[in-house]
């Protein structure tokens, strides 16, 4: 047990300080990633070698290094992630396995990952509303814009979506589709109206750095400098400076304290006990069934009625 003590709370002080990072400057230096995944891996090496009876703690790490490698990248070529945020899931999959148990690792890693799934939805729910706020009039103008834009796709949407609502009659699992189909485009119209109003800036050239995003693609001379998810590099930051004073940048939102969230909880939940309990009742219908089934029985008493 103290050995995963020991390497939570390392791996805490660490993720402390990339968010406080993050925050700050909107981006996560690669040695606190690296530092953070030799330091993990050295530390299960020389553990297993000098106080542990076999190497199953080492090689625990190597798997969760290889498993949050794929995810990393899957959220990185997705265009989720960041590069220092990917290189921050990939580091966590050496802390992770705290259990020389594959299959007690497998259940951390799930738990961990609906974990950050559910904060990280919620965050970003809370972060997009006070850019609406901090900018509405703007957010205002971009939404009735793209609702006029795409209303008869919209409609056309909501419309299979009601459908599907009253389908579950019949299942109760058309009913739960058709409320997500119903309200999706909506939710898209507002992150696309949150991240044209609210996440572009201008910003003066000379305080470009290395990972911001380009608005847009941008001409200097006969060269084009293209958007590219990795960020702009030094020399194309140069070129920029010769021409222009100013450029618009698209912001990505600090995500980096839903890892802190994630891997707080998860400490908790592993520390105390609840891991077991919690990963067998996520799995457990009835609480599920009996809500969704209270919903529906509602929407058409409310439909009947109207």
């Amino acid at each position: 047990m103290f050995e995963i003590i020991f390497l939570s709370f390392f791996a805490l002080v660490w993720i402390i300080f990339a968010s406080i990072e993050d925050l700050r400057k909107r981006e996560i230096a690669n040695w606190l990633n690296f530092s953070l995944l030799i330091f993990a891996m050295g530390f299960r090496f020389f553990y297993s070698l000098f106080y542990s009876e076999s190497f199953a703690f080492f090689y625990q790490g190597l798997i969760g290094l290889g498993i949050f490698f794929v995810l990393g990248n899957l959220f990185y070529y997705g265009r989720t992630f960041a590069g220092g945020d990917a290189k921050l899931m990939i580091s966590l999959g050496a802390i992770l396995p705290f259990s020389e148990s594959f299959l007690i690792n497998i259940q951390i890693f799930g738990l961990f990952f609906i974990l950050f799934l559910l904060i990280g939805a919620i965050y970003g729910t809370i972060w997009s509303i006070f850019l609406m706020v901090k900018d509405f009039k703007e957010f205002k103008k971009e939404f009735l814009r793209n609702f006029k834009r795409y209303r008869k796709i919209m409609y056309l949407i909501m419309f299979f979506g009601i459908i599907l609502m009253v389908l579950g009659v019949i299942e109760s699992l058309f009913f739960i589709f058709g409320i997500l189909i119903f309200l999706l485009p909506y939710f898209y119209i507002y992150a696309r109206a949150v991240d044209d109003a609210c996440m572009i800036k201008k910003v003066p050239t000379s305080k470009l750095t290395e990972g911001d995003w380009l608005y847009k693609d941008v001409k200097v001379g006969r060269k084009l400098i293209e958007f590219n998810w990795s960020g702009l590099t030094k020399s194309e930051i140069n070129l920029l400076g010769k021409k222009y004073k100013t450029i618009l940048i698209r912001q990505g939102v600090p995500f980096t304290p839903v890892f802190l969230f994630s891997f707080l909880i998860l400490l908790f939940l592993y520390v105390f006990g609840f891991l077991d309990s919690l990963w067998n009742s996520f799995w457990y219908p009835g609480l599920f069934g009996k809500f969704f089934c209270f919903l529906r029985f509602n929407f058409f008493h409310f439909f009947l009625w109207f």
